[in-house]
């Protein structure tokens, strides 16, 4: 009889973890190994338990679902990943290209047996010998890992100006507007949006969701410093030496992003 497929559930709300191992638990052979609510909860586990799939969540406070799969490939045998996603634009494109499969939330029945059977055929594929880690590595450049190309659209005088991401300290929001720094200037962020459109644009790349209001750029912090209720204090590199706080929420993602010990 074949091994049942060990499976780690990655999602930051507890009704998602509940509904999506009450589906799996419909299938015989699937186990569910253990469960985590945060990124780098996540990584402790994938070390820990070594399972073979981790069905992950895409937005979480902190790191992504993304960046998980990054520091994931790391790992001496690194499990496949399914990514659960509300959002049905930006990522399924990449998905439907690359061996790692999504679903869209809320999760069917159906689709999940579609989705456990492909996996069945990419670990049998592994226990052959034959290289799964390639095509998890396609999926990190379909998703903007590696060497995205990313701008961001401001406005500059009756234009529209693109920015780099590399020149960007952090962006915020001031009167349900957007403001983008950079190091010696600001500007208002160009058409319609939402902070939380832009963190999961840019969730590939650098920025890190300090607070509710603010993205920063993780290679334009200077220093930091402990403040008050476990919260941490950033100073960014731009000429102001803009000072942001990172909540206490958010303290232990920030940590793991700089691969603070």
């Amino acid at each position: 009889m074949t091994s049942p497929v060990r499976c780690l559930l990655v999602d930051d709300e507890l009704p998602a973890l509940d509904e999506l191992s009450y589906l799996l638990s419909e299938f015989e052979d699937v186990r569910i190994v253990g469960t985590a609510m945060s990124a780098s909860q996540a990584m402790e586990e994938i070390v820990r338990l070594r399972p073979e799939v981790v069905f992950q969540d895409i937005q979480m406070p902190g790191a992504t679902g993304f960046h998980v799969l990054e520091r994931a490939l790391k790992c001496p045998d690194p499990p496949l990943f399914v990514f659960a996603t509300a959002y049905d634009q930006y990522a399924i494109r990449a998905f439907e290209e690359n061996a790692v499969d999504y679903l869209l939330k809320p999760v069917s029945r159906e689709r999940l047996a579609k989705c456990l059977g492909r996996l069945r055929s990419l670990l049998r594929q592994n226990e052959a010998g034959l290289a799964v880690q390639p095509k998890l590595e396609e999926l990190l450049k379909g998703m903007g890992l590696g060497q995205p190309l990313v701008r961001i659209s401001v406005e500059h005088r009756g234009r529209v100006l693109l920015l780099g991401h590399a020149d960007v300290v952090l962006i915020r929001t001031e009167e349900r507007r957007m403001l983008v720094h950079t190091r010696d200037a600001q500007y208002i962020h160009h058409g319609p949006g939402t902070l939380d459109r832009l963190e999961e644009k840019l969730a590939a790349l650098s920025f890190f969701r300090a607070n509710r209001g603010e993205l920063v750029n993780l290679t334009q912090v200077r220093d930091f410093a402990p403040w008050f209720n476990g919260k941490y204090l950033l100073t960014m590199r731009d000429h102001a030496a803009t000072e942001i706080t990172v909540s206490k929420a958010r303290v232990r993602d920030f940590r793991d992003q700089l691969g603070l010990a």
